[in-house]
């Protein structure tokens, strides 16, 4: 096997991976970091934040999640390309890649919290958290007026940061009804068979997820 992903079913940035692995049915190896294989995996990333991506073929280590999909689309290419050729939309979904990475970062503020030993809890980072959210949310919600996807009518890069920061994000902090457009793109992200897989492989440690 020449692509190896080291990640964790339950962690929102291994599912951006997974998704776009999927979308393509892109073979790979998966390997799960725990008590098991940290030491491996520190050794091959010292700065020990996951996933990463081995290419044996090409002798590559490659780390960061948008960077992870760009090199699938550029040397693991098929039916679904993650960025566009064109500039200025190419532009576009990276922009927006960002702000649902954001988003996942922010929210993670929110599930950290419920782990901290009593005396330790943070209310007030938990609230700005959610204020954070709260703002993307409303972009999400106004840039999703006309389009079926994040960026246009196609499935790109953007839409796999999408999927795992809202599926977590409203966990945490619900929709309530007031974002139809958000609530009806999860619904469809969450209908892709790439996504819905990335989720399946999940279910057997979900329970690890705090408050699950």
């Amino acid at each position: 096997m020449m692509l190896t992903l080291y990640g964790h079913p339950i962690s929102s940035f291994t599912w951006k991976v997974l998704t776009a692995l999927y979308e393509n049915e892109t073979p790979f190896e998966s390997v799960t970091v725990d008590q098991n294989t940290y030491g491996a995996f520190i050794a091959k990333w010292p700065m020990g934040k996951f996933p990463i991506l081995l290419d044996s073929d090409r002798n590559q280590m490659i780390s960061e999640t948008s960077v992870i999909i760009e090199y699938l689309d550029a040397y693991y290419p098929g039916r679904t390309p993650f960025m566009p050729k064109d500039f200025d939309t190419a532009l576009e979904v990276r922009r927006w890649d960002r702000i649902f990475d954001h988003l996942n970062v922010t929210m993670s503020k929110t599930v950290v919290d419920n782990i901290r030993p009593d005396g330790q809890r943070d209310p007030y980072g938990v609230e700005e958290a959610k204020r954070i959210m709260r703002g993307v949310y409303g972009v999400v919600e106004t840039q999703l007026a006309d389009r079926e996807f994040i960026v246009g009518k196609s499935f790109t890069l953007a839409d796999c940061a999408a999927a795992p920061a809202l599926w977590y994000s409203v966990r945490n902090l619900p929709l309530d009804g007031g974002l139809p457009r958000i609530g009806a793109y999860l619904d469809r992200l969450k209908a892709r068979p790439s996504f819905a897989r990335a989720l399946q492989g999940s279910e057997p440690l979900f329970h690890m997820y705090p408050g699950a």
